[in-house]
């Protein structure tokens, strides 16, 4: 009924995050929308086949025939903080570095824009996030607080006020001081 049958989130959510280190957004967004619990309980006959909260992350999902569907072990499992991770940072591509972070998103190609607000001690980080391309990742350019930055070491500082970045996915045009890695097609 457990790991070796159904769902098992552990190992579903780490194939949410390969599937994004590899720059696929349309496929890692849909796998994570699969896993998502609240997706398990959209109607009353969905409620009550997954007989879990649609707010904790199962660590399975049953696949056994006098349980289909059913999840289990919530509350007890190390997959909630799995999806989070690969929400915030192999999707929405934030991840923090010491004294500065990465922003590094794999997103469907048809979102045109995301933002996120980030609270970091008492500094607010308000990141918008824009797809003009329509492209799952690659980063043409970063602003924080209008200046160019490197999107892969953001100054991160708790100095007490808010800070804009600014992000624009895609290709960066020719002439542009590259980032490395950014806008390439995964290596062999």
């Amino acid at each position: 009924m457990r790991e070796n049958g159904g769902q098992y989130t552990h190992a579903a959510v780490w194939t949410v995050m390969a599937v994004a280190r590899l720059g696929n957004g349309d496929e890692a967004v849909e796998l994570f929308h699969l896993l998502n619990p609240i997706n398990h309980t959209r109607s009353a006959a969905d409620v009550e086949r997954y007989k879990a909260e649609p707010y904790a992350t199962a660590a399975d999902v049953y696949s056994h025939p006098a349980h289909i569907g059913r999840a289990g072990w919530t509350w007890y499992t190390g997959s909630a903080g799995w999806m989070y991770r690969a929400g915030l940072e192999s999707i929405l591509g934030l991840k923090r570095h010491g004294t500065s972070f990465e922003l590094d998103p794999c997103i469907p190609t048809a979102w045109p824009e995301y933002s996120i607000v980030w609270r970091f001690g008492r500094t607010r980080y308000e990141i918008a996030v824009s797809n003009p391309q329509h492209r799952c990742r690659g980063i043409a350019e970063a602003e924080l607080d209008g200046n160019p930055v490197d999107p892969a070491a953001i100054p991160l500082v708790d100095d007490g006020t808010t800070h804009q970045v600014r992000v624009v996915v895609g290709e960066r045009e020719h002439g542009a001081r590259s980032t490395p890695g950014r806008g390439m097609a995964p290596r062999d």
